[in-house]
């Protein structure tokens, strides 16, 4: 599984197709192979917990030897954030304007995309800070949709903030030439946005430098996962993020029995034919059901052995 090589691994799908799962094995593994592994839900219905029968919450916990995990809470951080902005621009508002400022903040809390960008800065600060401390990161990501947001917020975000920047730019040209005697004009909203800037430079590079990052898929083999993850991979590729690697989890065992469990493995064959046809290009790596639910390390012990052989 060429992906395992990557320091950073993000495991997106349609919900229920056993993403966390899927994560926690290639966490469990890699952490097994020794590598000190961090993995990380961004999904508001964390399942890291109930896989490793631990509470993990908002801060890094130990799991085993080589694994740590972190459900981030998006709510959390989207306060977090906005505390961030706070105090970035409480120098540069008139104190008389500060209490509208904060109200309209407060209210910004629950705007479309607050939390992605809120998720997005946690996500940055993972990256950038966390890097030096271990070898492996591995992202169990929301939803598809969801996924897709959050990985395409580097472009968009770049490009939102460099028209800022150059529109702050201009001002304080305009500034500089009408005030001061021509000396420049002192802006901190402008190094904020600066230092910003260069944060999503930064993370934007590690994200598309394939050598570092991977992107995973796992998909069950039924019609809407197969749509859903094709639509997906072809917008991620517009962002240049592309996704080399598919889990094709919950496949009947080739021991299943009975009339019943014969048919449907039938239906089955025409979807894995469809998958073949469909993701040429991505390396695919296909999973059993398990007669089990994988809530114990050993079952993501068997389950990590199994498909990581594939």
């Amino acid at each position: 599984m060429q992906v395992l090589d990557k320091k950073i691994i993000f495991v997106g799908g349609k919900g229920g197709v056993g993403k966390s799962t899927s994560a926690a094995a290639i966490a469990w593994k890699a952490a097994g192979d020794g590598n000190r592994t961090l993995l990380i839900s961004t999904d508001p219905a964390h399942n890291l917990g109930d896989i490793f029968d631990e509470s993990i919450g908002g801060k890094i916990t130990d799991i085993s030897d080589n694994l740590a995990a972190l459900e981030i809470d998006p709510a959390a951080e989207t306060e977090k954030y906005i505390k961030g902005v706070k105090e970035n621009i409480t120098n540069v508002v008139q104190s008389s304007r500060m209490e509208e400022v904060n109200r309209q903040l407060d209210t910004a809390k629950a705007s479309p995309g607050a939390e992605e960008a809120a998720l997005f800065d946690k996500l940055i600060s993972i990256i950038l800070e966390e890097s030096d401390r271990y070898d492996k990161i591995i992202f169990d990501t929301a939803p598809t949709g969801h996924t897709i947001r959050l990985l395409s917020l580097p472009e968009l975000m770049g490009v939102w903030i460099e028209g800022m920047l150059k529109k702050r730019q201009k001002t304080n040209e305009n500034y500089t030439q009408l005030l001061n005697d021509g000396d420049p004009v002192d802006d901190p909203i402008y190094e904020v946005l600066k230092v910003r800037k260069d944060r999503f430079s930064k993370a934007r590079e590690i994200l598309l430098d394939g050598s570092i990052t991977g992107f995973v898929f796992v998909i069950n083999p039924e019609r809407l996962p197969i749509v859903e993850t094709e639509k997906a991979i072809k917008l991620l590729d517009q962002y240049h993020l592309h996704v080399k690697t598919l889990i094709i989890n919950k496949l009947l065992p080739d021991e299943a029995e009975g009339e019943f469990l014969l048919k449907r493995k039938e239906h089955e064959q025409h979807y894995l034919d469809m998958i073949e046809e469909t993701f040429v290009k991505q390396e695919k790596i296909y999973v059993p059901l398990f007669p089990h639910d994988i809530t114990e390390k050993r079952h993501l012990e068997a389950f990590s052995k199994y498909y990581l052989e594939g």
